[in-house]
């Protein structure tokens, strides 16, 4: 029942619009709260250790505290004088990170043997396709605003999220997962059609969606997949530098073509206005909204606040000191998880991710090493999925969304689990 319900709240949290509004957040932490004490009551009935990955909860656990401790009032009792520009916020981040946590915690201890992996794999694909169907349909045929959900504009977003990047997001985990389990021989020969039909209109939809950044994480993953693939090749030949340059620049230019053709003139006009993103001299308002502009504002920022940041959830009332622009709009997110990290926890805050970071590239390394089969599939596939959240969040803030999250928290179980080794002590114990 317990994993029912995990897998229920990833399905859940997709539909209205990937849970990002205050009160479908604040309905995802209390739901995953509940699950929580109904695990525990179980682990109190059945006598099972069911706390599992702890060095990847550490982290985690840290932040929350770190955040919580910007909220604290260092002035007088009438006011709030705390680290963070926004302690509300803060707090309610804190509550977030706690649940995705607690949401972590209860994957390692219930989802993790082969059987339940491939019940949330199907999950994820299945959740990725239908909103990647949705999305073909807006696409196509909405005329007006409000498409089965009620906020959805016409030309805005994509699928049922408000941003299309917050769903391009979900599509590269999902097209990653599926495409390791696929190319690393994760399943039956007469089921590979299954996974292509089920990745096609995946794939479809991160195209039409219009996302460079999503298009640049495809990019990647196809990347590291080459690499990953030819590392465990015996053979001279794949060794050679020359045999991997040209597989990598063929492939790249592939799925590039392939890009194009499908995204057509939008994407393309999509692509050549990033030089105005990037270049200042080529600015021709001064809104301060362009991503060049934005990363400016927050560096100036952090070396206001260097060691703990203006509060982690306080970054929109945090960049108003330092975002020089007319004032008609204000950035709410610094379009770079990596440096909105840095500049609303600060050096400590930093820290706290590489530290997170370290320990699952350290576990994915050594899962890899042992693993065979299904198990070192899905593994391959999971590491492709989280590489294309790593380099689409270079330029956006897509696990600022609660599916998305749930989705990248559920690939990092799958690559650091040990659940092929759980699976045989079950049956050396049978």
């Amino acid at each position: 029942m317990i994993f029912a319900a995990l897998v229920g709240l990833i399905a859940i949290a997709a539909i209205p619009y990937g849970t990002v509004e205050p009160w479908w957040k604040a309905a995802f932490v209390c739901a995953v709260f509940a699950i929580c004490i109904i695990a525990i009551g179980e682990s109190l009935v059945s006598g099972a250790d069911r706390i599992e990955g702890r060095s990847v909860l550490l982290p985690m656990l840290a932040l929350s505290v770190l955040a919580f401790a910007q909220t604290i009032s260092l002035g007088s009792n009438d006011v709030w004088d705390a680290i963070s520009a926004d302690p509300f916020q803060t707090r309610f981040f804190v509550l977030q990170v706690l649940a995705l946590t607690v949401f972590l915690a209860l994957l390692y201890g219930y989802a993790n043997t082969e059987r339940r992996v491939r019940v949330l794999v199907y999950t994820i694909l299945g959740v990725a396709v239908m909103s990647a169907v949705f999305g073909i349909l807006r696409h196509t045929t909405q005329q007006e605003t409000g498409f089965v959900l009620p906020l959805l504009k016409q030309n805005q977003g994509y699928g049922q999220f408000i941003n299309k990047n917050h769903f391009a997001y979900l599509m590269e985990m999902a097209f990653g997962l599926g495409l390791g389990i696929l190319i690393a021989g994760g399943i039956k020969r007469d089921r590979m059609m299954i996974y292509v039909a089920l990745l096609l209109p995946i794939w479809t939809g991160l195209v039409l969606a219009n996302s460079r950044g999503g298009i640049l994480a495809m990019l990647a993953q196809v990347l590291v997949a080459v690499l990953l693939l030819l590392s465990w090749q015996p053979t001279s030949i794949a060794r050679s530098s020359i045999v991997k340059a040209v597989l990598v620049v063929a492939l790249i230019a592939g799925v590039l073509f392939g890009s194009f053709w499908v995204g057509g003139d939008r994407l393309a006009t999509n692509f050549e206005a990033a030089r105005s993103e990037f270049n200042p001299n080529l600015a021709t308002s001064r809104d301060g909204v362009s991503r060049n502009e934005i990363w400016r504002a927050s560096l100036k920022m952090f070396s206001a606040h260097p060691f703990l940041g203006v509060g982690l959830g306080g970054y929109w009332i945090g960049i108003t000191g330092y975002h020089d622009a007319s004032g008609l709009m204000t950035p709410q997110e610094a379009h770079n998880d990596y440096l909105e990290l840095l500049s609303s926890g600060g050096l400590i805050g930093f820290a706290i991710g590489v530290w997170f970071i370290v320990v699952v590239v350290r576990m994915i390394r050594k899962n890899l090493s042992v693993d065979t089969g299904f198990a070192r599939a899905v593994r391959f596939g999971a590491v492709l999925g989280l590489t294309g959240v790593a380099a689409h969040s270079l330029v956006d803030f897509g696990l600022h969304i609660i599916v998305n999250a749930l989705v990248f928290l559920t690939l990092i179980m799958m690559a650091t689990a040990n659940f092929n080794a759980k699976a045989q002590r079950r049956k050396e114990e049978i």
